[in-house]
């Protein structure tokens, strides 16, 4: 059950709406942003991720940036984040129990579900197969946006918000999601 009820357009201060309009212009208002609507400067926070997600895109294909933070997801084990990332994955016609992945797509997911389980413990071999695909400044973006992945699964998970319904159709057991 959700800890933090969404704020809805019947719900808000004028404050908030006028908030949920400006967001609405760019996002779709989800569940998470509709909780987030409570404070403008948490949204501003967590809505960072948007623009390094772009940027990421300048040195990462789109479906490499999602495996990515599939990988964060899953291993930080948030429902909500996971199921967003599942649904694109096969709306792509993609297996997300079976991803083909090469090398360089193998070292992102490998990079996220590391940084997701203990940043402190990022190998050597692993910067080193990262950097193999990637320079520094590609490395420092790419990092930013994985830790704005977690800040995004610990908000979902720490306030248990809701999975949106648009996701209800990529349900799976938490074994099949996380396993």
């Amino acid at each position: 059950m959700t800890r933090i009820a969404p704020v809805t357009l019947e719900t808000a201060t004028p404050a908030q709406e006028a908030l949920w309009k400006e967001t609405e212009a760019r996002h779709v208002v989800t569940n998470m942003k509709a909780t987030l609507l409570r404070s403008r400067e948490a949204l501003r926070a967590v809505l960072e991720w948007y623009p390094l997600f772009h940027k990421s895109k300048t040195f990462l294909s789109e479906r490499e940036a999602v495996l990515f933070c599939n990988a964060i997801s899953r291993a930080n084990h948030c429902a909500l984040c996971s199921l967003f990332m599942r649904r694109t994955l096969v709306q792509w016609g993609e297996d997300p129990n079976n991803l083909v992945l090469d090398d360089r797509a193998q070292a992102l997911v490998d990079f996220g579900r590391q940084l997701a389980v203990d940043a402190n413990d990022v190998s050597d071999e692993l910067f080193a197969r990262l950097s193999a695909f990637l320079g520094d400044d590609e490395i420092v973006d790419l990092t930013t946006f994985g830790a704005l992945m977690i800040v995004n699964n610990v908000f979902n998970s720490a306030l248990k918000v809701a999975v949106d319904p648009s996701l209800d159709p990529y349900r799976v057991t938490p074994e099949t999601l996380f396993g």
